[in-house]
């Protein structure tokens, strides 16, 4: 932060952003004005440069071929990697998590590079798609209650030795490969399949991302009687017998 503004950069809106996931960046910025924080939102297009000074970047899902031109952009600007750089936390859904590792199969049957912010690679599945509710124990070094989230893929994403999983799936596939893992992170970077979407589902993740955006270990209390109903009433919905 600088000039005690978080600046929040929302990327691709014309390109990512699938089943609801501009409600992260929504979450987000409710979150961190509830804490009094003053908050600077920049939606940023496709044919527009990506900032470097953000905080919190949040990237959704998308198509295949949007998926494919999205991370054509992104390669050509070079704006996020400088602010991974920086320190900049990012924050990924579905498309923009597999955008985010090393290569991932394209609209065209390809393999596409992606942006080598994550150790993970992504390949096209041989089997059904993934598509349901998941409930998945997140990695007990980040401190957070279990996820809750929609997935609604056919990528299968392998993890390389320098990503952690981000959680352990207990309902669902997560990320497809069977070994019960979902999503991926490192210290400053996170990918998940999860919608939702995924930070309403789960606003302790996005008091994370603000917590690591401002260096602190802590934040001020809020409201979050509306957040745990909904929590509580897709976790229940998810336990139910098919």
């Amino acid at each position: 932060m600088s000039d005690n503004q978080l600046r929040v950069v929302w990327i691709y809106p014309d390109l990512l952003s699938t089943y609801g996931d501009q409600g992260n960046v929504l979450v987000v910025e409710r979150r961190a004005r509830q804490r009094g924080l003053d908050v600077a939102r920049l939606d940023v297009r496709s044919d527009q440069p990506i900032p470097t000074s953000g905080d919190i970047y949040l990237i959704g899902g998308g198509e295949d071929r949007p998926q494919r031109l999205a991370a054509e952009r992104l390669r050509r600007d070079g704006g996020l990697h400088r602010a991974v750089e920086n320190g900049a936390i990012v924050f990924s859904v579905c498309a923009g998590y597999q955008i985010l590792g090393h290569e991932f199969i394209n609209d065209l049957g390809q393999r596409e590079p992606g942006l080598g912010l994550l150790d993970v690679v992504s390949v096209r599945g041989e089997g059904a798609r993934c598509v349901g509710d998941v409930l998945a124990d997140i990695d007990p070094r980040l401190g957070l209650p279990p996820l809750t989230g929609f997935e609604n893929h056919q990528g299968v994403t392998h993890l390389g030795p320098t990503a952690r999983p981000l959680a352990n799936v207990r309902l669902g596939n997560g990320n497809g490969t069977g070994d019960g893992t979902e999503g991926a992170y490192n210290d400053t970077v996170f990918g998940t399949y999860m919608h939702g979407p995924v930070l309403a589902r789960n606003p302790l993740i996005a008091d994370l991302l603000l917590k690591l955006a401002l260096d602190v270990n802590a934040l001020p209390p809020t409201d979050d009687r509306w957040y745990e109903a909904l929590r509580n009433e897709r976790i229940a919905s998810a336990q139910q017998p098919a």
